[in-house]
């Protein structure tokens, strides 16, 4: 098993930890939709998060992209769990708190807005 993904006896399955401590909201957005690119859904994900807008963003980012939030995982650090789901919605690699979007209206591509908060 790759070292990145052991197992979570809480939960038996496998986990990627992405560590986003001393990071703002939209450079833990990107860090975090970068080291889940590519993983399976169900993957189980830690997010080491001392920003305190944490607690909000990340069920909110969750509730955009139709990842299951989990919340907080108890330990030393702060940390936050969330299941990928097999039918997320993509987010832009470069935004990840906007959906990519498809569809072109007056030109313009259709987005949704996530705030960051903080």
């Amino acid at each position: 098993m790759n070292p990145k993904t052991p197992v979570n006896p809480e939960t038996s399955a496998p986990y990627i930890t992405v560590d986003g401590a001393g990071l703002l909201c939209v450079t833990l957005l990107l860090r975090l939709r970068k080291e889940i690119d590519g993983a399976e859904p169900g993957t189980v994900v830690h997010v080491v998060a001392t920003d305190p807008a944490a607690p909000l963003d990340l069920p909110a980012w969750c509730h955009m992209t139709g990842h299951d939030y989990l919340g907080p995982v108890p330990g030393d650090r702060p940390t936050y769990a969330l299941r990928l789901s097999v039918d997320a919605r993509p987010t832009r690699p470069d935004a990840p708190w906007r959906r990519a979007e498809h569809a072109f209206l007056s030109g313009r591509v259709n987005e949704r807005r996530f705030s960051c908060a903080g």
